[in-house]
């Protein structure tokens, strides 16, 4: 076929820039691959004067993205404005409903509106892809809809935010406190000016909200998704972990249990040795679990102009050939809501004690952990003062009703000098 696919770029930043560089500068071997030529024939954003490294001259400007979703010289529109609603909301609705395909980098976008989107893509017979959306670089939601399309999903599970991983990797390498590494991070450009989206875990959140519709057949439920932010992860526990062969990441997990969805996003331990235990920096890392094929482990950047334009020329390039996927990998009328699993699946638990340091406490500890069934696997004490002593607990699998239980039983203890700290710990 020698028509070209012709791009509406909604949104000039880093990302859409990146999309016309690339196109700019591997344009004839895209085509190839495509089976057509691909071309871009209008551009949108807040500011059309701004240099933004490339050459748009050539292109036609709309100062609505919504009016340039509806042009008829448009197959494809790229939304990468950002936002669950607003401007890219109203384009990607308007170049559906106008029979347009979209391929976004939205992830706020589709993990609030992913299921109407999606319906309204196949109603209309066009596709919907967000590749861009989830670990940047990394394809993994094309594995799920295809590569892995064989197998019943068992779990997903990943590092999907580089700027807590990387903050994390630097507070143990360094014994530099949270607040400082966040602040270089800030000057580096890995954190936001306001980073709470990204620390507090609601970026990562929403990716693995996605993950989970396209892996286990539901509909994206991002209020499901257990939410917590590394910001009350200390220097104290990231070395204690890592003298006890475990290393903290904020961890995004994804399973089925008996009692229905479960979806996490919280720090947690995995062992040092492991692959996600050995991720540093801004990498992001996802593995999957399925049952004929094992553990597929994916690894790569997780954001930034390059990575996330490669993952939409991916998605572009499949429509070319003609390939118009549903957007979780199945119709979006047989998503189910699956309810929320209220317990989530059991686990080894970190603890960390300011106990008294005097005779009958630990005693006291272990049997508040017996009277609500969990045992202990291992315990450590360190060096302390006359009066505190800080103790290390790693508990075999229980529920974590059971441990907040005795947790709240062991921090009424007169002997108990500071609020328990309990981490997971998952099987990486």
């Amino acid at each position: 076929m020698s028509t070209p696919m012709r791009l509406a770029i909604a949104g000039l930043g880093t990302v859409g820039a990146g999309v016309v560089r690339m196109l700019a500068e591997n344009g004839d071997l895209i085509a190839a691959r495509a089976g057509r030529p691909v071309e871009i024939v209008a551009v949108s954003a807040r500011s059309r004067g701004r240099d933004r490294g490339v050459d748009i001259s050539g292109f036609a400007w709309e100062d609505d993205p919504v009016a340039m979703a509806r042009r008829e010289d448009v197959d494809v529109l790229i939304e990468v404005m950002g936002g669950e609603d607003g401007p890219a909301r109203a384009a990607t609705l308007a170049a559906l409903a106008s029979g347009k395909h979209v391929v976004t980098a939205n992830k706020a976008l589709m993990a609030r509106h992913g299921q109407d989107m999606a319906e309204r893509a196949e109603s209309a017979g066009v596709a919907l892809r967000h590749e861009a959306a989830v670990a940047g670089g990394i394809p993994v939601v094309k594995a799920l809809a295809e590569g892995l399309a064989g197998n019943r999903i068992d779990r997903v599970l990943g590092v999907m935010n580089g700027t807590c991983n990387y903050i994390l990797t630097v507070m143990e390498e360094t014994g530099a406190a949270y607040a400082d590494v966040l602040a270089d991070a800030q000057k580096l450009g890995y954190a936001e000016a306001d980073p709470v989206f990204d620390v507090g875990g609601m970026d990562a959140a929403q990716k693995l909200a996605l993950l989970a519709a396209a892996a286990f057949g539901t509909k994206v439920d991002i209020d499901g998704v257990v939410v917590e932010g590394i910001e009350r992860v200390s220097l104290t526990d990231i070395t204690h972990a890592a003298d006890m062969g475990y290393r903290i990441k904020l961890l995004g997990v994804a399973r089925m249990n008996e009692g229905g969805l479960e979806t996490r996003m919280q720090p947690c331990l995995v062992p040092a040795e492991s692959a996600l235990g050995q991720l540093e920096g801004v990498t992001n890392m996802v593995a999957v679990e399925g049952d004929f094929v094992g553990r597929v482990v994916m690894q790569g950047p997780g954001a930034g102009a390059g990575p996330t334009a490669s993952a939409i020329m991916a998605d572009v390039v499949d429509i070319a050939r003609g390939l118009a996927m549903p957007a979780f990998g199945r119709p979006a009328e047989s998503l189910v809501a699956a309810p929320v699993s209220a317990e989530g699946s059991e686990a080894a638990y970190y603890l960390r004690f300011g106990l008294a340091d005097s005779p009958g406490v630990l005693a006291k500890v272990a049997a508040a952990l017996g009277r609500s069934g969990i045992s202990i696997n291992r315990m450590r004490q360190y060096e302390h003062s006359e009066t505190e002593a800080p103790v290390l607990i790693v508990t075999h699998r229980t529920g974590r009703a059971a441990l907040d239980a005795a947790l709240t039983e062991i921090a009424g203890l007169d002997a108990c000098r500071a609020e328990p700290v309990a981490i997971r710990i998952e099987d990486a």
